[in-house]
């Protein structure tokens, strides 16, 4: 049997990715990705990246905000890690190529949610997109080996150590190995388990769900953050860079309703607190018909925002036929980030032996119950170059398992697979894609309760039953993106019930996870992490403490 072979097996081509494939010195790296790299979730990033730079600003601040923001579940030797490096990782970003937008010769900085000092700093609108470039280029620049457009299907762990992955070639049907002393995932977030969401159509979270089914703990799942603007009817981002330069909310009563919600920060509350603030005028009928409120740019002028903000009206007309020059953009909340993932620590270690994760699919945990914007982008760069560092550590001292560990893998993967594509009947995965994203949206959303999520839970199962008679009717070699979606969709059951597991279990409101029958924070019973872990009997739910180390816990007011 052929089977590739390298010291360090990389599974997603994004910022975390990337960057980890270019922290790795003397090893053989390889970077797996579900497609091209420039095609990562990365490239919509639109607002910023946050880092200390200005001179009246801390990392102790940043530490701070971002502690805060995330409803003191964070943990704190964690964030530290990532509000120390940020500055020297931004201005790693720029010597290598990025084109930050400036001001007086310096990298300029905008005010984001949850922040008190502008520390974001940004390229226009389109951060994200001149961040992966840049890293792409260096890619090339230093020659890393690059699987395009392979779903990675399997992780194998051989009595507690990581033997390598199993790879399915979308391009010609191929099931191949890939043997490996380590393993990094950097696979992304899950949001489009969601109908409702901001997500590239490939975040399945797929990578979640295959280290869930190789016995790694996922973490702290049920909080999913809403971002407060995405374009209504389309939930295209609509960056929180548009409010840190000026842009306001109104409802229907023309009221800027953010004063009752946040009455000191306003519209630049962390995005937990104006996305049910939104919802909650939405839902109390001061929304416009259909479900929206209004973003107001036209104050911030025609110069400034096609200076600033151009991807933003872009966007809005290309999408709803307005322009923010003069007309406001009608938004509403919409799945947008996962604050849970792979659990790990700040080594980007998990529970198996040279197996590692960084970027959206972890939970190291920086972000805790609720992510300030400007983070994400920071945790990708940070954390990937520690996972890459450590992966290469890790190998300089472990050899190779044996091959016939993966071959064997191999073997159950190609079968399962064939036994799918051998099916001539049965239901369409699409039908049941389609409904977990309906009660996911209904009952798993910005408000929850014990009787929507026992419900939600209950028909996820249901799905997970009727997923046993769902059959692929392409089964052809070269594109079948009907059987990859097949594939995915048996992670997404997985990835929507641990969240309804974690969200039922924990009986209070923190951060993103709003229960409107335990409405109130509960740190005596509830400061802690969330762990489900794949077992043949079913999931089994775990708790840890959250490491707090200087800033203890407060009431959040903003």
């Amino acid at each position: 049997m052929s089977m590739f072979r390298h010291d360090i097996i990389i599974v997603g081509g994004g910022l975390a990715g990337l960057r980890a494939a270019l922290a790795i010195k003397g090893a053989d790296v390889a970077v797996i990705s579900r497609v091209h790299p420039l095609r990562s979730h990365s490239v919509a990033a639109q607002g910023g990246i946050n880092a200390a730079l200005g001179k009246n600003d801390k990392w102790e601040d940043h530490a701070f905000d971002t502690i805060k923001g995330s409803d003191y579940l964070a943990d704190q030797d964690a964030v530290e890690v990532l509000c120390k490096d940020a500055p020297a990782r931004v201005n790693e970003m720029e010597q290598w190529g990025t084109l930050f937008s400036r001001v007086g010769g310096l990298i300029a900085q905008r005010p984001f949610g949850g922040a008190g000092y502008p520390r974001t700093a940004y390229a226009e609108d389109r951060t994200g997109h001149a961040l992966l470039h840049t890293m792409y280029e260096q890619a090339l620049k230093n020659g890393i080996k690059l699987y395009e457009e392979w779903l990675v299907t399997r992780l194998v762990a051989n009595n507690g150590r990581c033997s390598g992955v199993v790879g399915y070639n979308i391009a010609d049907g191929r099931i191949e190995g890939f043997l490996a002393r380590a393993v990094i995932f950097a696979t992304g977030g899950y949001g489009r388990i969601y109908r409702r969401s901001t997500n590239s159509i490939i975040n399945t979270g797929f990578g979640c769900a295959v280290a869930y089914r190789s016995g790694v703990a996922l973490s702290d799942m049920e909080f999913v953050q809403f971002h407060p603007t995405t374009l209504y009817g389309t939930n295209i981002l609509i960056t929180e860079g548009a409010r840190g330069e000026g842009g306001f909310l109104k409802n229907k009563l023309g009221e800027r309703f953010m004063a009752r919600y946040s009455p000191h920060l306003l519209d630049l509350a962390p995005r937990d607190i104006v996305a049910r603030a939104i919802q909650t005028e939405i839902n109390e009928g001061r929304g416009f018909e259909g479900g929206y409120v209004h973003l107001e740019l036209m104050h911030i002028g025609e110069r400034n925002i096609k200076e600033r903000l151009p991807g933003i009206r872009q966007i809005a007309m290309d999408f709803a036929n307005i322009d923010p020059i003069g007309e406001p953009i009608p938004i509403q909340p919409a799945q947008h980030y996962s604050m849970g993932g792979i659990a790990s620590n700040k080594n980007c270690e998990t529970s198996i032996a040279g197996f590692y994760v960084c970027g959206e699919c972890s939970c190291i945990s920086v972000h805790g119950a609720n992510r300030l914007g400007g983070n994400s982008l920071l945790e990708t760069i940070v954390f990937g170059k520690i996972a890459g560092e450590n992966a290469a550590k890790f190998v300089n001292k472990t050899d190779f398992d044996t091959a016939d560990i993966v071959e064997k893998a191999v073997c159950e993967e190609s079968q399962r697979i064939l036994a799918l594509l051998g099916k001539n009947e049965g239901e369409a995965f699409f039908k049941i894609r389609d409904e977990l994203k309906v009660v996911m949206d209904e009952k798993v959303g910005i408000f929850r309760d014990k009787e929507n999520l026992k419900a939600a839970l209950d028909k996820i199962r249901e799905l997970k039953t009727r997923y046993l008679n769902v059959y692929v009717r392409n089964k052809g070699a070269i594109f079948n993106q009907e059987l990859v979606n097949a594939l995915e969709l048996e992670g997404m059951l997985d990835i929507a019930e641990t969240i309804c597991i974690g969200a039922i279990e924990r009986k209070e409101s923190r951060g993103s996870h709003f229960r409107l029958d335990y409405p109130e924070r509960d740190d005596s019973n509830w400061l802690r992490h969330t762990l489900v872990t794949y077992t043949t009997e079913g999931a089994r739910i775990d708790y840890k403490p959250v490491n707090i180390t200087i800033y203890e816990p407060k009431r959040r007011e903003y």
